[in-house]
């Protein structure tokens, strides 16, 4: 990378002298280079994690909640340890920046496993980080400057211990959203998470991985809807709360769609198949989880595998 960059300055050096045309010839030529890079960083695999159970730290709000990091570490087993910092639709700038307010901050973090997000990161100790952003993302695009504070709190991490793997943890968007949710999905992932947010990120050698956990959810309700239903769970509206009026909430998911994102989050965490994973699992509170039937969570483990070992950006693999 060093060797290119030298060769970047000196083509910088030339477009500067054409003026207007040859910068604008330069910097396509510059973000072609440097999209090539980023593919190809993204796409070498990691190895797989040797130790027993992980230290994870989780950065977000309400996607990821209390209950989805308690069912990853049951999922992991006894060795598994987490702690986070969450609020109420916070975006990174807002849990990054000491003079904004983190809305919900003393509700969401009134827990054991809650530690100073600022603290934790900069501590080192932990084996995985996974960042999560606010949604609606063009929103967090455009007034809360993801690319930046997600490269902020990346390079707060690596910094920090180089070893730490740090994960950007791809969400979904409302149900009711007009331009459809899955198309969002769908066109959010190559133009957004890829395009915009991780592609901020330089670091080539230790470049932001992503826990695909909107990508699961998509492929996991084409297949239901599609007709592949081998249990009780046959819509996409199967996956989500209700309100207590009983109408579907389009944005938080119930235990069912949590279970499928800790799912996501294990297999990518610890490069290990879900298949025959337990299926009936707590709460963080310790109270039973509304667990999927065994077909279908059967399903939801088979899918989440196939999705996390065909996106190179998991850094899974194969």
């Amino acid at each position: 990378m060093k060797h290119l960059s030298r060769r970047m300055i000196l083509s910088l050096s030339g477009a500067a002298l054409l003026g207007g045309a040859g910068w604008a010839l330069w910097r396509r030529s510059a973000d072609r280079t440097m999209a090539a890079a980023l593919d190809a960083a993204w796409a070498t695999p990691l190895p797989a994690p040797e130790a027993a159970g992980l230290r994870v730290y989780h950065l977000g709000h309400s996607l990821v909640g209390r209950d989805m990091p308690a069912m990853i570490a049951q999922l992991a087993g006894p060795d598994h340890s987490y702690e986070s910092q969450l609020g109420w639709g916070t975006s990174l700038r807002e849990h990054w920046e000491p003079d904004i307010p983190v809305n919900g901050f003393d509700t969401e973090n009134a827990h054991p496993r809650f530690r100073p997000a600022r603290e934790a990161v900069a501590s080192g100790d932990y084996d995985a980080v996974i960042l999560t952003e606010m949604v609606e993302l063009r929103d967090a695009i455009r007034y809360h400057d993801s690319p930046r504070y997600l490269v902020e709190w990346a390079n707060l991490a690596r910094s920090a211990n180089p070893d730490t793997r740090v994960y950007l943890y791809e969400s979904w968007h409302r149900l009711d959203d007009p331009d459809g949710w899955l198309d969002r999905i769908d066109g959010d992932w190559p133009a957004l998470w890829r395009g915009r947010l991780k592609a901020a990120d330089r670091d080539l050698s230790r470049p932001i991985r992503t826990i695909p956990a909107g990508q699961a959810m998509a492929a996991f309700v084409r297949r239901i809807e599609a007709g592949d239903a081998p249990g009780a769970i046959r819509s996409r509206e199967d996956l989500f709360a209700r309100t207590d009026a009983g109408a579907v909430d389009p944005i938080h998911l119930n235990d069912i769609g949590m279970y499928l994102v800790a799912l996501t989050h294990y297999a990518v965490l610890y490069h290990r198949s879900p298949v025959g994973l337990p299926h009936a699992l707590r709460r963080a509170d310790g109270s039973d989880a509304d667990a999927p039937d065994a077909a279908t969570a059967r399903l939801m483990q088979e899918v989440v595998w196939d999705v996390v070992r065909g996106l190179p950006e998991t850094g899974v693999g194969l």
